[in-house]
């Protein structure tokens, strides 16, 4: 499992790693001194520690650019400030710890970040399967950011393409499980992808929106942070 630290003070990012190491042997941590370095590196991260506040680019602005560029990643805040913590959630922080920080608190949010990671790598595996009277179609969950509604075909959005079948949506409703919210009746949408929602849209991760009922604003709030706060399973 690779991990990130990025921050601007040295004695942080040796901490962290000592810290990281200790847990894990097998975990291999990098560290940056800023955002502009993680942003530069070849390497992809299972997890990753950022300083909100650095010289050059912060940690918010780096975290932003992470999405931007569809980088699935587990990001968790590390600062001194509780006043971002409103600004980690749009950009989907998996936790926001403060500073300083306490080894207990650490390694309880490590050790989830690192049960989440290997769900989702196991949750890759998890296909959608659809069968039609021309096409047979096997779909990988994970890369469906959401699904679209149009009289009697629907629109399943991945990370690659638009694929347009003939289904129902209460159907793949059905198969889709947790991970997927129906977000409106035209709508059933990966809350592994949601960036920020409003009263009435929810924006996803490559700049895509969907409509959110007005009705049903406050069950989703409810089933998103569930989702959130315990490794991406629902029980709304």
């Amino acid at each position: 499992m690779n991990i990130a630290v990025v921050d601007d003070e040295p004695v942080i990012r040796k901490q962290m790693v000592n810290f990281i190491q200790s847990q894990n042997p097998e975990y291999r941590a990098y560290t940056f001194a800023n955002g502009e370095q993680l942003l530069a590196a070849a390497e992809k991260f299972d997890i990753i520690f950022l300083d909100i506040r650095m010289e050059g680019r912060g940690g918010i602005e780096t975290a932003r650019e992470l999405r931007r560029r569809q980088i699935e990643t587990i990001l968790i805040f590390l600062t001194g400030l509780k006043e971002y913590v409103f600004e980690a959630f749009d950009v989907s922080a998996f936790h926001y710890l403060l500073k300083p920080i306490e080894e207990r608190k650490l390694s309880e949010v490590l050790s989830r970040a690192a049960h989440e990671v290997k769900k989702k790598k196991a949750a890759n595996r998890e296909c959608l399967f659809i069968r039609t009277k021309k096409r047979h179609l096997t779909i990988d969950q994970s890369r469906i950011l959401y699904i679209e509604s149009r009289a009697k075909k629907v629109e399943l959005h991945t990370m690659d393409e638009v694929i347009e079948i003939y289904a129902a949506m209460n159907e793949l409703e059905e198969q889709l499980g947790e991970s997927f919210y129906r977000c409106h009746r035209g709508y059933l949408v990966n809350m592994a992808y949601i960036v920020e929602y409003g009263l009435d849209s929810i924006s996803l991760l490559g700049g895509g929106k969907v409509y959110l009922s007005k009705k049903k604003h406050g069950e989703f709030v409810k089933a998103y942070m569930w989702y959130l706060q315990n490794g991406g399973v629902s029980v709304v």
